[in-house]
């Protein structure tokens, strides 16, 4: 799949949905539960099951991102599944303190 710059996808196993903020270097899978997203205009496949060994969740306008390949996203709408790409868990990205005001 390619992921570009603010194209949105949806899981196909549960209600999450990203937007890409920063698109992958090299072409990978992004996963929401265990199973491939679709692009949000899609529908999603029937019969898909959410894997609960991925089903931490994703929380709404936290940004996660893959170190290995520089994929950035950001959730706009919660859900059960979590966030893998090719195979590994994206982690949530830290948010930047901002400056005193003093």
């Amino acid at each position: 799949m390619e992921l570009k710059a603010g194209s949105r996808w949806r899981s196909a196993v549960c209600e999450t949905e990203v937007v890409v903020v920063r698109p992958p270097k090299s072409l990978v899978v992004l996963s929401c539960g265990g199973q491939p997203m679709v692009p949000l205009n899609l529908s999603p496949p029937s019969g898909a099951k959410l894997d609960t060994l991925r089903a931490t969740g994703t929380l709404m306008g936290k940004r996660y991102m893959d170190a290995a390949s520089a994929l950035e996203v950001l959730c706009t709408k919660p859900g059960r599944g979590s966030l893998d790409v090719s195979g590994e868990s994206m982690t949530q990205k830290e948010t930047k303190a901002l400056p005193a005001s003093d």
